[in-house]
């Protein structure tokens, strides 16, 4: 079957059986040992359900379902498998990370797919790897989740790549001063304020107030106040969604008018429920905007709204955002990969993910990854905040 068709085949299965017959999917981690179990073999899913990327997690988790109704099997040796989602929650936490990557492990997963939050997936790689898993992060964009690991793999783009985007953006458009706002511990925090700064600096621009803050601390009056006495326009505040709406809330209450420039996480519909007006003007880039593929946006949108709990997952509404297409796209690929090495075998299925070299079938276009095992991405989506709706800005693209 060819895998461009697959969106077209969802669609026919809602309309026909809704949404019966066409596809398995389960919400239940598996148990056993071994890779197959008769007509069926289990792919891991690590997300945090719960914790402070939990909301993050729920979108990704949406998609990776939805992905699992598209192509609820694979062929290996000419058998069809039945493919059973094994889902761990790693709570947002990297201690429990290390335990989900375990029961994961312990379960016979041929495969990982997730997850949201750099930390966590940093936490269990090395797990995977002595395990001979192979896993395909799907959001996790600090160059850590993957350096050093044969077995870990990643859909979307890396934060050296994000900050500069970011910093390029800021300066180009007429914000040569600016703060930063860093989480102290934070891999991807640390990380993209590091890549912003020093692409900002390269490009010529200042940035005149760098402030931290601790994890799990909720009152930001302070560094608030030391950025609005330093008279910049502009703050890039990188940080876990978690911190977003407190941020914007307290600049509010604070008078701290100046331009919100943030990186992937707070890309969500969620910002705009709970800071309200105050969230308009933020900029923010994504991996993935709503129209860029069509036929993706049709079928995930007509699978959200044909059961009430999965739209009102997404928050009652059925607009798309960049971590439903990397983790759509993480599961496509380590299928991809499966038949590919024609294998359930994880050194196998890590060398078919190695060589993998496709273009159709997958939310964000053509896949290949590099030697680190990151996708070969160059195109980053600047999306803004306006009148309550986040709106396409404009594409910006990174020469490597």
């Amino acid at each position: 079957m060819k895998r461009s068709k697959l969106f077209g085949i969802a669609l026919g299965c809602l309309m026909a059986v809704n949404l019966i017959g066409c596809g398995a999917s389960s919400s239940s981690s598996s148990t056993g040992s071994d890779a197959a179990s008769g007509d069926t073999i289990k792919i891991g899913i690590f997300e945090p359900k719960t914790g402070e990327n939990g909301g993050g997690g729920a979108q990704e988790e949406l998609a990776i379902e939805y992905a699992n109704y598209v192509r609820p099997t694979v062929t290996v040796g000419g058998k069809e498998y039945k493919i059973q989602l094994d889902w761990q929650d790693n709570q947002s936490d990297k201690t429990v990370a290390v335990t989900a990557a375990q029961k994961l492990i312990a379960d016979g997963v041929v495969g990982v797919v997730g997850g949201y939050g750099s930390g966590v997936c940093i936490a269990a790689g090395s797990y995977y790897s002595n395990a001979k898993i192979p896993a395909i992060g799907t959001s996790c964009t600090n160059a850590n989740v993957t350096l050093g690991n044969d077995y870990y793999f990643r859909a979307c783009y890396l934060d050296p790549f994000q900050g500069e985007v970011m910093a390029n953006w800021a300066y180009s458009n007429g914000f040569t001063e600016v703060a930063t706002i860093d989480n102290i511990g934070n891999e991807y925090t640390s990380g993209l304020v590091k890549t912003f700064t020093d692409s900002f600096t390269v490009l010529g621009g200042t940035v005149v107030d760098s402030e931290t803050f601790q994890t799990n601390e909720s009152d930001f009056k302070a560094i608030l106040t030391n950025i609005k006495n330093s008279g910049v326009k502009a703050v890039f505040a990188p940080t876990d969604y978690l911190y977003a709406p407190l941020l914007l809330n307290q600049a509010h209450d604070l008078g701290l008018d100046v331009q919100w420039i943030a990186g992937d996480t707070w890309y969500s519909n969620v910002l705009i429920q709970d800071a309200g007006d105050n969230a308009n003007g933020v900029v923010a880039d994504t991996f993935y905007s709503e129209g860029g593929n069509p036929e993706f946006d049709a079928g995930f949108k007509e699978w959200l709204n044909a059961d009430a709990s999965r739209k009102a997952t997404n928050l009652d509404t059925d607009a798309i955002v960049g971590n439903h297409a990397v983790s759509y796209d993480a599961y496509m690929l380590l299928c991809d990969a499966i038949e590919a090495a024609d294998s359930l075998e994880g050194p196998a299925i890590r060398d078919a993910l190695a060589a993998l070299d496709e273009s159709e079938g997958y939310a964000c276009g053509p896949y290949k990854f590099d030697a680190n095992g990151d996708a070969i991405k160059n195109t980053s989506y600047i999306c803004q905040i306006t009148s309550g709706e986040w709106t396409y800005q404009s594409t910006e693209t990174v020469q490597k």
